[in-house]
Protein backbone atom coordinates (compact mmCIF):
# COMPACT_ATOMS: atom_id res chain seq x y z
CA UNK A 1 0.00 0.00 0.00
CA UNK A 2 1.17 3.46 -0.96
CA UNK A 3 2.52 5.80 1.62
CA UNK A 4 -0.97 7.76 0.63
CA UNK A 5 -3.23 5.18 0.43
CA UNK A 6 -1.99 4.67 4.44
CA UNK A 7 -2.33 8.21 5.31
CA UNK A 8 -5.70 8.19 3.97
CA UNK A 9 -6.76 4.81 6.11
CA UNK A 10 -5.19 6.42 9.19
CA UNK A 11 -7.16 9.87 8.69
CA UNK A 12 -10.31 7.36 7.91
CA UNK A 13 -9.88 5.83 11.27
CA UNK A 14 -9.32 9.29 13.16
CA UNK A 15 -12.24 10.58 11.74
CA UNK A 16 -14.31 8.17 12.52
CA UNK A 17 -13.09 7.70 16.01
CA UNK A 18 -14.11 11.54 16.57
CA UNK A 19 -17.35 11.13 15.56
CA UNK A 20 -18.09 8.62 17.84
CA UNK A 21 -16.82 10.52 20.72
CA UNK A 22 -18.73 13.13 20.24
CA UNK A 23 -21.78 11.32 19.43
CA UNK A 24 -20.93 9.33 22.41
CA UNK A 25 -20.69 12.54 24.81
CA UNK A 26 -24.19 14.30 23.10
CA UNK A 27 -26.65 15.20 25.81
CA UNK A 28 -29.77 13.47 26.16
CA UNK A 29 -33.18 15.34 25.19
CA UNK A 30 -34.61 15.02 28.69
CA UNK A 31 -31.48 16.71 30.59
CA UNK A 32 -30.92 19.53 27.44
CA UNK A 33 -34.39 20.63 28.00
CA UNK A 34 -34.93 20.61 32.08
CA UNK A 35 -31.92 22.94 31.91
CA UNK A 36 -33.33 25.53 29.98
CA UNK A 37 -35.17 28.52 31.45
CA UNK A 38 -37.70 29.44 29.01
CA UNK A 39 -41.08 29.98 29.42
CA UNK A 40 -43.20 27.74 27.65
CA UNK A 41 -45.84 29.80 26.44
CA UNK A 42 -45.91 33.89 27.02
CA UNK A 43 -49.03 35.83 26.42
CA UNK A 44 -49.10 39.73 25.43
CA UNK A 45 -51.39 42.19 26.20
CA UNK A 46 -54.24 39.84 27.78
CA UNK A 47 -57.32 39.87 29.67
CA UNK A 48 -57.92 36.72 31.42
CA UNK A 49 -61.03 36.14 33.90
CA UNK A 50 -60.76 33.55 36.53
CA UNK A 51 -63.93 31.51 37.80
CA UNK A 52 -64.16 30.54 41.62
CA UNK A 53 -65.14 26.91 42.08
CA UNK A 54 -69.12 27.95 41.92
CA UNK A 55 -68.46 29.79 38.37
CA UNK A 56 -68.79 32.88 39.56
CA UNK A 57 -65.73 35.61 38.60
CA UNK A 58 -63.00 35.10 41.11
CA UNK A 59 -60.74 38.55 39.17
CA UNK A 60 -60.31 39.25 36.14
CA UNK A 61 -56.42 40.46 35.24
CA UNK A 62 -55.03 42.53 32.46
CA UNK A 63 -51.39 42.77 31.52
CA UNK A 64 -49.00 43.59 28.68
CA UNK A 65 -46.59 40.65 29.79
CA UNK A 66 -47.08 36.74 31.57
CA UNK A 67 -44.87 33.58 31.04
CA UNK A 68 -45.08 30.54 32.55
CA UNK A 69 -42.03 28.30 33.70
CA UNK A 70 -42.31 25.00 33.15
CA UNK A 71 -40.02 23.51 35.64
CA UNK A 72 -42.30 24.74 38.24
CA UNK A 73 -45.07 26.19 36.22
CA UNK A 74 -45.55 29.50 38.22
CA UNK A 75 -46.24 32.18 36.07
CA UNK A 76 -44.09 36.47 36.36
CA UNK A 77 -46.28 39.42 35.40
CA UNK A 78 -45.72 42.92 34.23
CA UNK A 79 -47.50 45.79 35.00
CA UNK A 80 -50.55 43.66 36.19
CA UNK A 81 -53.97 45.14 36.89
CA UNK A 82 -56.50 42.98 38.84
CA UNK A 83 -60.15 43.83 38.63
CA UNK A 84 -61.72 42.61 42.27
CA UNK A 85 -65.90 42.26 42.27
CA UNK A 86 -67.92 43.36 45.00
CA UNK A 87 -70.60 42.25 45.33
CA UNK A 88 -72.46 45.28 44.63
CA UNK A 89 -70.85 44.84 40.69
CA UNK A 90 -68.26 47.25 41.37
CA UNK A 91 -64.23 46.42 40.69
CA UNK A 92 -61.57 47.25 43.32
CA UNK A 93 -58.28 47.63 40.84
CA UNK A 94 -55.03 46.29 41.99
CA UNK A 95 -52.31 47.67 40.40
CA UNK A 96 -48.23 46.86 40.92
CA UNK A 97 -45.07 46.55 38.74
CA UNK A 98 -44.73 43.18 39.10
CA UNK A 99 -46.58 40.25 39.70
CA UNK A 100 -46.13 36.71 40.39
CA UNK A 101 -48.57 33.38 40.47
CA UNK A 102 -48.51 29.98 42.18
CA UNK A 103 -48.42 27.08 40.34
CA UNK A 104 -51.68 25.96 41.96
CA UNK A 105 -53.16 29.85 41.52
CA UNK A 106 -53.87 29.72 45.83
CA UNK A 107 -51.12 32.66 45.60
CA UNK A 108 -50.71 36.24 43.86
CA UNK A 109 -47.63 38.41 44.79
CA UNK A 110 -47.75 41.37 43.80
CA UNK A 111 -44.50 43.82 44.36
CA UNK A 112 -43.43 47.18 43.27
CA UNK A 113 -45.63 50.74 43.59
CA UNK A 114 -48.86 48.41 44.78
CA UNK A 115 -51.64 50.38 44.61
CA UNK A 116 -55.57 49.33 45.44
CA UNK A 117 -58.44 51.49 44.70
CA UNK A 118 -61.85 51.05 45.29
CA UNK A 119 -64.77 51.43 42.82
CA UNK A 120 -64.97 55.04 41.76
CA UNK A 121 -68.38 55.65 42.31
CA UNK A 122 -67.91 54.80 46.01
CA UNK A 123 -69.56 56.63 49.02
CA UNK A 124 -65.90 57.04 50.89
CA UNK A 125 -63.43 56.22 47.94
CA UNK A 126 -60.65 54.73 49.60
CA UNK A 127 -56.98 53.85 47.81
CA UNK A 128 -54.14 51.49 49.53
CA UNK A 129 -50.17 51.43 48.97
CA UNK A 130 -48.08 49.46 49.85
CA UNK A 131 -44.87 48.11 48.14
CA UNK A 132 -45.84 44.06 48.35
CA UNK A 133 -49.24 42.56 49.03
CA UNK A 134 -49.99 38.75 48.84
CA UNK A 135 -53.59 37.80 47.66
CA UNK A 136 -55.36 34.66 48.19
CA UNK A 137 -58.38 34.55 46.09
CA UNK A 138 -60.00 30.95 47.78
CA UNK A 139 -59.58 32.66 51.22
CA UNK A 140 -61.01 35.98 50.22
CA UNK A 141 -57.56 37.35 51.85
CA UNK A 142 -54.80 40.04 51.21
CA UNK A 143 -51.58 40.15 53.46
CA UNK A 144 -48.40 42.05 53.73
CA UNK A 145 -45.29 42.38 56.41
CA UNK A 146 -44.56 45.66 54.48
CA UNK A 147 -45.77 48.99 55.21
CA UNK A 148 -49.67 50.18 54.07
CA UNK A 149 -51.08 53.72 53.92
CA UNK A 150 -54.50 53.97 53.49
CA UNK A 151 -56.19 57.13 52.31
CA UNK A 152 -60.01 57.73 52.84
CA UNK A 153 -61.56 61.48 52.22
CA UNK A 154 -60.43 63.22 55.88
CA UNK A 155 -58.39 60.29 57.10
CA UNK A 156 -54.91 58.84 56.77
CA UNK A 157 -54.08 55.64 57.82
CA UNK A 158 -50.38 54.27 57.88
CA UNK A 159 -49.12 50.75 59.74
CA UNK A 160 -46.81 47.72 58.98
CA UNK A 161 -48.49 44.63 58.59
CA UNK A 162 -51.65 44.27 57.01
CA UNK A 163 -54.50 41.73 56.55
CA UNK A 164 -57.82 42.62 55.04
CA UNK A 165 -60.91 40.02 54.60
CA UNK A 166 -62.46 41.15 51.26
CA UNK A 167 -65.51 39.55 52.15
CA UNK A 168 -66.20 41.22 55.68
CA UNK A 169 -64.46 44.22 54.67
CA UNK A 170 -62.53 44.01 57.79
CA UNK A 171 -58.77 44.78 58.13
CA UNK A 172 -55.97 44.41 60.70
CA UNK A 173 -52.95 46.30 61.00
CA UNK A 174 -50.16 44.69 63.44
CA UNK A 175 -47.78 47.38 64.45
CA UNK A 176 -46.23 50.54 63.90
CA UNK A 177 -50.14 52.18 63.35
CA UNK A 178 -50.14 56.13 62.62
CA UNK A 179 -54.15 58.06 62.39
CA UNK A 180 -54.30 61.28 60.88
CA UNK A 181 -57.26 63.25 60.47
CA UNK A 182 -58.14 65.97 58.25
CA UNK A 183 -61.75 66.98 57.77
CA UNK A 184 -63.21 67.49 54.46
CA UNK A 185 -64.39 71.04 53.45
CA UNK A 186 -67.59 71.53 53.15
Amino acid sequence: MSRRGVLFVLLLIGALLSGWALWDRRLPPERAVANDNRPDYVLHDFELIALDDKGKESFTLRAPNLSRRPDDETMTLTTPLFLLPTAEGDYWQVRSKRGWIGADHSEIRLEGEVKAESPADALRPVTMNTDQLSVFPSKNEARTDAVVTIVQPGSILRGRGFTVSTTTKRYVFRSEVQFTHAPTPR
